[in-house]
């Protein structure tokens, strides 16, 4: 039998930051630091992080470990101590936010991996890195890299909680800091690698008085801890009764912080070191690294370390954003583990591939985090501060707490956590997105 509960703090912090560590700590982060005050933009990011974390991030736990089920059940639970009946189809929704995520990730991930085996056999260095990028983001061009990181996933995944999930996360996570850690000490004695953290830290502070600097500090915070309703739900229904899920919470939330701070670190010295303009998203990663990597003395070691840490980064995001529908799977559609893994595979897969061209790949996740993740955020935000008993949550929150949480802190979350998913949500629609 499978077991289905973390064994440990650190193994389930870990597969929390895991999931909460991606792409946008790594090609947009940087890029927003130093484009929003430098400095100046990590005091409302720190903000929104701490906001996020207290009160978001451990709402989504808390919800989890009191249904003990993923985001259908729990929402489904959550509905019914209003007696409504129409709570599980409400819950659809975050979960199609996280499968939809984790269909354009498997791409990108893919892409990762293409670059990390084009550095070993340098392959990404024969060529521009522009032409080289066009080349592996054609129409169906990405087939088998796809395919391999969807196997290493699904494996993951049928491996249960603990041997899987748990496992991966407590070796890829650690892994994924110390090689950027060995990127950050490398790139520091680059030449002009000074000027980048000039750029990163050296506080604008009139940006502060941009609503755009808090904007998008904002959604970055928001974002970047993987708060959808969905993925942090189904991890907190694997958490034990013992361990308090504000403080574990705020735990993830720092990891996240010290992850994107540290591919800030890598990247933004490196692009200065080379005289190369910042840039955000797919093209700071697949064209401007490589580019430098090319450049740089032992580029082609601190290239795999470099792709080896990002393919980790997005294994374990993943992961993440798949447990959830398999356990709606294994659940409600009262299949086995294994074949609702397989068929979940399958139907990234088979809907992924028609949009391994780069275009159509983007356009479809500007669809889904714009529009259907920050409405499944929402949904989750309401549906655990207003839906649920202000007893029941605040229970919850201060199970295993050495000192209960205040009425404050649910006041707070009703009344500050709420709207600002709202104003996320919003804001994102109307600019386009956020995060």
């Amino acid at each position: 039998m499978t077991e289905t509960k973390f064994t440990s703090k650190v193994g389930f912090v870990l597969a929390s930051v895991g999931s909460a560590v991606g792409m946008g700590n790594i090609w947009l982060f940087p890029y927003r630091v130093g484009q929003y005050g430098g400095a100046a933009f990590l005091i409302p990011y720190l903000i929104f992080i701490f906001i996020f974390g207290k009160v978001g991030l451990s709402g989504e736990f808390a919800l989890g470990r009191w249904s003990g089920t993923g985001p259908i059940g729990s929402y489904e639970k959550a509905f019914k101590t209003r007696n409504k009946k129409y709570g599980g189809k409400i819950g659809l929704l975050p979960l199609l936010g996280s499968l939809g995520i984790a269909i354009g990730y498997a791409i990108i991930v893919g892409w990762v991996l293409r670059y990390l085996v084009g550095s070993f056999t340098g392959g990404i260095f024969q060529s521009t890195s522009e032409v080289y990028f066009q080349q592996i983001t054609q129409p169906f061009s990405s087939i088998p890299w796809h395919v391999i990181v969807l196997i290493v996933v699904g494996i993951a995944l049928s491996s249960g909680i603990i041997k899987g999930i748990e496992k991966i996360s407590k070796f890829m996570m650690p892994a994924f800091f110390v090689l950027f850690l060995c990127l950050a000490v490398w790139v520091a004695f680059l030449p002009g690698a000074s000027e980048g953290y000039k750029y990163l830290f050296i506080p604008k502070w009139e940006f502060l008085l941009n609503p755009m600097t808090w904007v998008m500090a904002m959604g970055q915070a928001f974002f970047s801890l993987s708060i959808t309703g969905s993925g942090m739900v189904i991890y907190g229904s694997y958490l034990s009764k013992k361990e308090d899920v504000v403080k574990l919470s705020q735990y993830t939330a720092l990891f996240d912080t010290l992850a994107a701070l540290l591919s800030s670190l890598v990247i933004i010295p490196a692009i200065f070191a080379f005289n190369m303009s910042p840039s955000a998203g797919p093209s700071l990663m697949f064209k401007t690294m490589p580019l430098i990597f090319s450049k740089m003395p032992f580029g082609t070691f601190f290239s795999i370390l470099f792709f080896v840490s990002v393919f980790f980064a997005g294994i374990t995001s993943l992961i993440n954003m798949l447990e959830a529908v398999t356990e709606a799977s294994t659940s409600r559609l009262n299949k086995s583990r294994v074949m609702s893994i397989v068929g979940i595979i399958v139907i990234t897969f088979l809907v992924g591939v028609f949009l391994e061209y780069e275009p159509y790949m983007g356009q479809w996740m500007d669809m889904i985090t714009i529009y259907i993740v920050p409405i499944g955020a929402v949904l989750g935000a309401v549906t655990i501060y207003w839906i649920i008993p202000k007893e029941t949550i605040m229970e919850q929150l201060n199970l295993a707490t050495k000192k209960p949480h205040k009425k404050s802190l649910y006041l707070f979350a009703r009344y500050g956590y709420v709207v600002l998913a709202g104003v996320v949500l919003v804001l994102g629609i109307l600019l386009g997105g956020i995060g």
